[in-house]
């Protein structure tokens, strides 16, 4: 019997997906159109038409995983609305006031117009009863208002409410009190306290993010629920196979428990894209680069260090900030379906609009009337007149009229407005880069680039020149590089208790406690997850900062038990990394002294990985064809290779376009791709003597 898992990424366009036979080691990789209307049809599509390639039966599926965009662009479109907000009395305004802070960008505060709050003030709530920072009751919790708050929202027919009282990091019993009068007195409402979501300091974004989760449960639990129903139906016997969902920290929760935790799933597919090319580059040799990840509606890039996607607890989906752990992913509007287009001044610009899946580019057919970055590459050439193998046709003749019609208000020609259009959909692209590199202190040309995604490599030689990058590394199958990172990553679960503590006071008793109780809760959710005790792994971090700095620098803590001698070794490592993040620390100077802010406790439960493919050695590369492409310089003759026929060793020397079922990696003039041992394509500019 087979034992196949298989991993499904769905993106604004397509649904990639692979599968792992875990007795024979065969994989598979396919993709098959996003379904918008209901994303659960697309799902399940591909589920089948994975299982017929591979030619299983459901019941020989062992798992699935699956990264989602569902409470993604829920709050990028911003269907947030109907909200209810409980907070402590005298602080009816602190979504308001927020961090009174001007984006960037704006040069004058004069310009920017603050944005609506994620709930207006007439549905925010107060309730009397204050705790002290240390959780110590100032004053008593008022019943009567917590009944008045709980009748206002269910008179309305607000459903979806949050819950955040100042200090409830250090004791939630006055958040958990409230959450039982909302469940006595509105039973409908969907509910989310802080002291569950998020148990760290700063009123704000703990606010916020315990928002976010309200918002995103409701549609999470759909999502998830119609899923795990469907799945259902592949085994006669009606026995559901395991089902995971991927979470913005690198991890993996079952459905089951991703309902109960729906904000960690808010960058669940970005970061198995992250994930999957740090497995890809380390096994070519590369243990920190850069990742680029290019869908139908955007593109999303992060850095790799050591192996490892760096994390954040800074970042945020939209115009929300999520304090919860994730890869620090940048996102940017510069996808194939981003729709160019004219500014009032005249000036032509590229997404961040997305033509997207439905109605598409104009060269689909479906409906589409706009031009875009799909529509520019195969005016010039550089993609075949179809794609998925021939299972989707592509009209030329429409992308070229739409190009035409902006070009001729441009002046231009439409060849050099389909490249105008690739040259700024690659700056777009260069910048999100710098933005994880140059400003957190990293140089890009000391990186090579892992481009995936179906339309991640088609700019790549571009970035190349535009970032100096050292070489670009194009994994097989880039297209469902995504989907492949799912079944590489293990169940994860991050717990955090706020413990601020100056260092020369530390009391080592007091956070062994808490490390002890968060490792607890971490073994728990484990537990749960059907790990036994021997399997499970428990990862120790701490937030430190010199005392009366705004931002904490994120530390490993070692195991064992918290000594002085042990918190000694947290603090010198502090002074090291804000060293590395800063240029400078204060090691040496007693005046500044060293805080402790946040304990966290990450529970592991590993997960098998697939091996990655060896490619046979090549027997010298040999063109399929030729066509006509304009690589920016003017139309010439490109060798059109098939990527699968490539070995281990074999060379392409551009001009030269190689093609595969999903994807497409044009060689441009002057620039070389080796296969190496993995199938991977390593692209360089060619030495000059």
């Amino acid at each position: 019997m087979s034992m196949i898992r298989i991993g499904i990424d769905t993106g604004g366009t397509f649904t990639d997906v692979v599968a792992v036979d875990e007795e024979t080691g065969r994989q598979a990789s396919t993709k098959t159109p996003s379904t918008p209307a209901d994303p659960a049809e697309g799902f399940m599509a591909g589920v089948h038409k994975i299982l017929d390639l591979l030619g299983a039966r459901g019941s020989d599926v062992a798992a699935v995983v699956h990264g989602t965009t569902v409470a993604t662009n829920r709050l990028l479109e911003g269907k947030v609305d109907h909200l209810g907000f409980v907070t402590t009395e005298g602080y009816a305004h602190v979504l308001e006031i927020a961090r009174q802070s001007v984006p960037d960008g704006y040069g004058n505060s004069y310009f920017w117009v603050k944005p609506p709050r994620i709930v207006p003030a007439d549905l925010v709530r107060t309730v009397g009863g204050r705790l002290a920072y240390d959780g110590s009751e100032l004053r008593p919790f008022s019943e009567d208002d917590a009944v008045a708050a709980a009748r206002f929202f269910r008179d309305r027919g607000i459903t979806t409410v949050g819950v955040c009282f100042l200090h409830s990091y250090a004791n939630p019993e006055h958040e958990l009190r409230m959450r039982d009068v909302l469940a006595r007195e509105h039973p409908d409402a969907v509910v989310s306290v802080s002291a569950e979501v998020l148990r760290e300091y700063r009123e704000y974004e703990r606010s916020v993010t315990t928002l976010v989760d309200a918002a995103v449960k409701p549609s999470i639990a759909r999502y998830v629920g119609t899923i795990a129903e469907r799945l259902a139906t592949l085994d006669p016997a009606g026995e559901r196979p395991p089902f995971y969902v991927m979470k913005s920290n690198g991890g993996v929760l079952s459905a089951d428990e991703v309902v109960r935790q729906p904000i960690s799933t808010v960058l669940s597919g970005p970061a198995a894209g992250a994930l999957g090319a740090a497995v890809v580059a380390e096994a070519a040799g590369f243990g920190s680069v850069l990742t680029l990840d290019g869908g139908g509606t955007s593109t999303d890039v992060a850095v790799v260090v050591d192996g490892h996607p760096a994390l954040t607890t800074e970042g945020s989906v939209g115009a929300y900030p999520s304090k919860i752990p994730m890869i620090d992913v940048v996102t940017v509007g510069a996808g194939g379906g981003s729709v160019a287009w004219l500014s009032p001044e005249g000036t032509l610009k590229v997404g961040p609009r997305s033509a997207g899946a439905d109605p598409g580019p104009l060269c689909y057919g479906t409906g589409g009337t706009e031009p875009t970055v799909t529509d520019a590459h195969l005016l010039l050439g550089r993609i075949p007149p179809h794609l998925l193998g021939g299972e989707i046709p592509l009209d030329v003749d429409a992308a070229r009229a739409g190009i035409a019609a902006l070009a001729a208000r441009l002046g231009l020609t439409a060849e050099r407005c389909a490249a105008g259009i690739l040259e700024i959909s690659a700056w777009n692209q260069a910048n999100a880069l710098r933005q994880v590199t140059v400003t957190r202190g990293l140089d890009v040309r000391d990186f090579h680039l892992v481009s995936f995604g179906g339309s991640g490599s088609l700019l790549a030689c571009r970035l190349a020149d535009v970032l100096g990058l050292a070489g670009v590394l194009v994994p097989p199958d880039p297209g469902n590089l995504s989907a492949f990172g799912l079944l590489t990553v293990d169940v994860r679960n991050d717990y955090v208790r706020t413990a601020v503590a100056r260092h020369a006071v530390l009391d080592p008793d007091a956070v062994g406690k808490t490390f002890d109780d968060l490792t607890a809760e971490a073994s728990a959710a484990l537990a749960r997850e059907g790990f036994a005790a021997d399997q499970r792994r428990f990862l120790r971090t701490a937030d430190l900062r010199y005392f009366g700095q705004a931002s904490e620098v994120r530390v490993d803590v070692p195991d064992g038990t918290v000594t002085t001698a042990l918190a000694d070794a947290v603090a010198d490592a502090f002074h090291a990394a804000h060293r590395r993040l800063y240029g400078y620390d204060f090691a040496g100077d007693p005046r500044q002294e060293v805080e402790w802010v946040n304990l966290r406790v990450t529970g592991v439960g590993p997960i098998a990985r697939p091996a990655l493919r060896t490619a046979p050695r090549g027997t010298g590369a040999v063109a399929r064809t030729t066509r006509r492409v304009d690589f920016g310089d003017g139309w010439t003759d490109a060798a059109v290779y098939d990527r699968a026929a490539l070995g281990a060793g074999d060379t392409v020397t551009g001009p030269a376009v190689v093609e595969e079922f999903g994807s497409t990696v044009p060689v441009h003039p002057g620039f070389r791709a080796v296969v190496d041992a993995h199938g991977n394509l390593l692209i360089a500019r060619e030495a000059t003597s």
